[in-house]
């Protein structure tokens, strides 16, 4: 079940997956308030009724929903009175208050697949609640199989100068995905003297122009606006891998299991990420890639120039990357925890 087809829906239905298109009630940081609360409390209930309808017609033995921020999914399997489960791929750090309260709710599941140990160390406060003890650690797996480009090949594709040392950052341009972060680390003296070029692959969610303007505007007003590339949404991420030293994963707040940083330590690139979240399960330090402390773009900075200096060691941990990751994300590792969570469950 959809909101709307999007990629998502033709791709399952060539793999010959029915796929229903419903409106589906999201809980949302804009909805926090108390009409939008109301607002979400009326779509679940719709969104209830019509599944539980489905799965009186249909004979649905488990509903499994896919993010914990979708609600109607509880609503139907509770009404229905068949299990649930409900994927948590969020960390819950700046809910603040509602925290507690909304963490109650998700213990109701039948059981809690959390993507990372970050996520599933949410409910580890919580004592005696039923959220703490469903909640498990169910790694993703890798969706696609990356790599990366011929050097001059990918350097040409993005139009970079052939010999700059080029740090990159593939993902949605937001408010805590750090590229501010990367920005300042290109000011910061071990990038700088270099004349490190910072690539920025990713582009806005629709009606937030403003953040990729903040980020033009800290770039001139940090120096380096001759040296960051604004490369927008790309479909050859095989060219961003092949024209990075390094990529970069500054997230500031703490990420689930980002895929940006997946993808590309299994592509075999240099990764330097934010110590937080879910990105030291993915990432080793100084053994598969390199941590930095969070939110800071001195600390980045020399870790990157520390490998654009050092290509052994750079093509060592990046090596090393792509064999840990593939190993330890390897989609039927994923889709055997599955199979095996819905049989506890049936059973």
């Amino acid at each position: 079940m959809l909101p709307e087809p999007g990629e998502l829906g033709p791709a399952l239905h060539a793999a010959g997956v029915e796929v229903l298109v419903q409106p589906v009630a999201v809980l949302r940081r804009q909805l926090m308030s108390a009409s939008g609360l109301a607002s979400i409390g009326r779509d679940t209930a719709r969104n209830g009724a019509r599944l539980r309808s489905l799965i009186a017609e249909r004979e649905i033995a488990l509903v499994h929903s896919n993010t914990s921020v979708v609600l109607g999914g509880a609503a139907g399997a509770a009404l229905a009175r068949v299990p649930h489960v409900w994927h948590v791929r969020e960390i819950y750090s700046r809910f603040g208050r509602a925290w507690p309260g909304y963490r109650m709710l998700l213990g109701t599941a039948s059981a809690l697949p959390c993507v990372s140990g970050a996520a599933a160390a949410q409910f580890e406060s919580a004592v005696r609640s039923r959220s703490r003890t469903r909640a498990r650690v169910l790694h993703d797996g890798l969706a696609v199989d990356p790599h990366r480009a011929p050097r001059s090949q990918a350097r040409t594709a993005l139009a970079l100068p052939s010999d700059a040392p080029v740090v990159a950052m593939l993902g949605r341009i937001s408010d805590w995905k750090g590229q501010d972060i990367l920005v300042r680390a290109l000011a910061e003296a071990p990038l700088a003297s270099i004349g490190a070029i910072g690539v920025i692959a990713g582009d806005v969610w629709p009606g937030a122009e403003e953040r990729r303007d903040a980020v033009i505007d800290l770039a001139r007003s940090a120096g380096v606006a001759d040296r960051v590339r604004l490369v927008g949404f790309r479909d050859d991420v095989e060219n961003v891998y092949g024209a990075a030293d390094v990529v970069a994963v500054p997230s500031t707040a703490p990420d689930p299991l980002p895929n940006s940083a997946l993808e590309a330590a299994a592509a075999g690139c240099a990764v330097v990420a934010s110590a937080h979240g879910g990105l030291p399960e993915i990432i080793r330090d100084r053994e598969t890639g390199r941590l930095a402390r969070p939110g800071d773009p001195s600390d980045l900075a020399s870790a990157a120039a520390e490998l654009i200096g050092d290509p052994a060691l750079r093509e060592r941990l990046g090596a090393g990357a792509a064999t840990d990751v593939r190993e330890r994300f390897a989609p039927q590792r994923l889709l055997d925890a599955i199979q095996s969570l819905y049989d506890e469950l049936l059973r």
